[in-house]
């Protein structure tokens, strides 16, 4: 069977079941489908060590009744047992409570073409297993021929080949197929008294754009070395410089307070602030899940809505929630397109380049944190504290000079937003959340007291 008449055979059966549900007595309905192949393996130290190559297809779908909800999931898409899931959701519909915001969305917008976004790669799908070992067992030999590195965390290859199909009772129906291919390795240097560990990785929808085992290995390596016999410092207050994975990871916990849902539950300390200053005129973050290849793209969310591009919040102002169809309901907003089946997901969240090159802004720095990695869970989303165990490099007079441990960042996101100084250049969309690389003009460091 083709990859096209798969789809096609896809959306028939979707179309079918929304149909049936209908006839059973169901006010609104909505099934998605999904058809997919992955493939991952784990090696260490040469050897495999985990192995998965396997295909799945899955169903899930919505029911409303008189405002009430059901849902059900199987991964049997025979008709019979499907059909015997809607007849069984529509009967515990009646049985739940009503919600005025639950159902499906109002309307739907134009489609976006799936084909302008670009997220299917053939070659991704056919990649031989052989191969997808190979590169993995390359990635991690070469991080081993150098003599400073003495241990391996592993090395691994994914690859992922999926179909999506959603269908509804208010006559929506889209598909699409997406690939993604990524590739890594962990290692460990140092003796046993100083022992370092870092990684590096590359994920894309393209396998032309992916990274080799090469440049994986290297940066690896560099990551590595770079955190050996690491130096106490005095507690102060200090510029602190977040490479782009840090970026990153206070992205996230800014987009999980800009939701909607964070929004109507009041677990968020922006809930009230639309509208506000909350960060530097230089602060611009965008949600773009029209970004052709991005890892974050669709043409449409979990409900049907057009994905699109978001302004959350431009030059320092704050202008947008990022909404699925109740939450939005529940604000008094519309959906932004980022209802992900579960709540409300990232498209390609991520804060806007600035001009400059990550190595000015080190260089900008007369001392302070070069912040490389976080231990812990230290966010508070309904006061915006920031509690971090972490080490990096420490700067002075501009440059790297030493790596520093067993410290401790703190903060607010608030402030942390109004005290951004520089914005680098360097923005790579290597997930769905991600940003450059910045440097806030001050944060406190416990360190030695």
């Amino acid at each position: 069977m083709t990859p096209g008449a798969a789809v096609d055979d896809l959306k028939s059966l979707a179309e079918r079941f929304v149909l049936f549900g209908r006839a059973c007595g169901a006010d609104e309905i909505e099934v998605g489908l999904g058809d997919d192949t992955e493939f991952e393996v784990d090696v260490r130290l040469g050897r495999i060590e985990n192995l998965v190559e396997a295909g799945t297809r899955s169903m899930g779908l919505r029911v409303i009744k008189d405002g009430k909800t059901a849902f059900a999931g199987s991964s049997d898409l025979t008709p019979e047992t499907i059909e015997g899931l809607i007849r069984n959701a529509v009967r515990r519909a009646e049985l739940a409570s009503p919600d005025p915001c639950a159902g499906l969305p109002d309307s739907f917008s134009p489609a976006v073409d799936p084909a302008g976004l670009d997220l299917y790669d053939p070659a991704v799908a056919v990649l031989d297993p052989a191969e997808k070992i190979r590169l993995a067992m390359e990635t991690e030999r070469i991080a081993l021929s150098d003599s400073r590195i003495v241990n391996s965390h592993g090395s691994s290859c994914h690859t992922h080949e999926g179909v999506s199909v959603l269908s509804n009772s208010r006559g929506f129906l889209g598909a699409y197929r997406k690939t993604f291919a990524g590739l890594n390795v962990g290692l460990q240097a140092g003796e046993t008294d100083d022992l370092a560990e870092d990684f590096w990785f590359s994920s894309e929808t393209h396998l032309d754009a992916l990274a080799g085992p090469e440049e994986i290995a290297r940066t690896a390596v560099a990551r590595t070395i770079r955190h050996l016999k690491p130096r106490k410092i005095e507690t102060q207050k200090a510029p602190v410089v977040f490479e782009p994975l840090m970026t990153g990871q206070i992205l996230g916990f800014l987009f999980g307070c800009l939701t909607g849902t964070a929004v109507y539950q009041k677990s968020t300390f922006l809930g009230e602030r639309l509208g506000d200053r909350i960060g530097r005129e230089a602060v611009t973050v965008i949600d773009d899940g029209l970004l052709p290849r991005g890892l974050g793209s669709s043409p449409f969310d979990s409900e049907g809505v057009p994905s699109r591009r978001t302004v959350v919040i431009e030059n320092g102002v704050l202008k947008s929630f990022l909404c699925n169809t109740y939450a939005a309901r529940k604000i008094g907003a519309s959906s932004t397109g980022n209802a992900d089946g579960s709540g409300v997901g990232p498209g390609n969240f991520h804060l806007r380049p600035g001009g400059d090159a990550p190595e000015e802004i080190i260089r900008s720095t007369a001392k302070g944190l070069y912040l490389v990695r976080t231990l812990g869970q230290g966010f508070n989303p309904v006061t915006g504290d920031i509690s971090l165990g972490a080490f990096g490099l420490w700067i002075e007079n501009g440059e790297f000079a030493y790596p520093v441990s067993e410290i401790t960042i703190s903060g607010n996101l608030g402030d942390f937003l109004m005290n951004i100084e520089r914005i680098g250049s360097d923005l790579i969309f290597n997930g769905s959340i991600c940003g450059p690389t910045i440097k806030v003009s001050e944060m406190q460091i416990a360190g030695r007291s």
